[in-house]
């Protein structure tokens, strides 16, 4: 155990953090096989995430021409389209919400389509979460640079004047 800070014991950090040479180079962490193999199957997700259609509830709120918008949930500042692989997966976020009782309206949309389309015509940062009440199984996929267009990813090039976000 290392230092004590207010009374509670915290843990000795490593010197080497076990890294070798990585800890020298942070961004040689961005190589290393466990980040690859992440990244690869984070990549197969959303490829599969693309050719999937998925149930998109219906918001209370309207949408363009007066229609209900998709059901959304604001986090720090961006916007996630709420998306379900199944019903199942839609009983779920209602019985979380307490709100099994009422009654879901929802469309169903390709993966492809919400992330081409839905999201761009948000207006602001947005992306999608799927699968929202299943806790470690459910996915995030954020507004940026390979996941959304360019033009309103979070984290593109701000270098042409216009600032990142929209």
């Amino acid at each position: 155990m290392g230092e004590v800070e207010g009374g509670v014991s915290q843990p000795a950090l490593p010197v080497s953090g076990g890294f070798g040479a990585e800890a020298d180079d942070p961004g040689a962490l961005l190589d290393a096989p466990e980040v690859l193999a992440r990244k690869r199957e984070f990549a197969r997700l959303l490829g599969e995430f693309r050719r999937t259609a998925v149930l998109v509830p219906l918001g209370d709120e309207p949408g363009p021409e007066e229609e209900r918008g998709l059901l959304t949930a604001d986090f720090n500042g961006i916007r996630f389209i709420l998306a379900f692989s199944d019903e199942q997966a839609l009983a779920r976020y209602a019985r979380a919400r307490g709100e099994f009782a009422r009654e879901w309206v929802y469309r169903t949309i390709l993966g492809a389509r919400l992330l081409d389309v839905a999201l761009p015509a948000a207006g602001v940062p947005c992306g999608v979460a799927l699968d929202c009440a299943d806790g470690t199984d459910g996915t995030v996929f954020p507004p940026v640079r390979g996941i959304v267009p360019d033009e309103v990813a979070v984290d593109r090039d701000v270098s042409d004047g216009e600032g990142a976000g929209r």
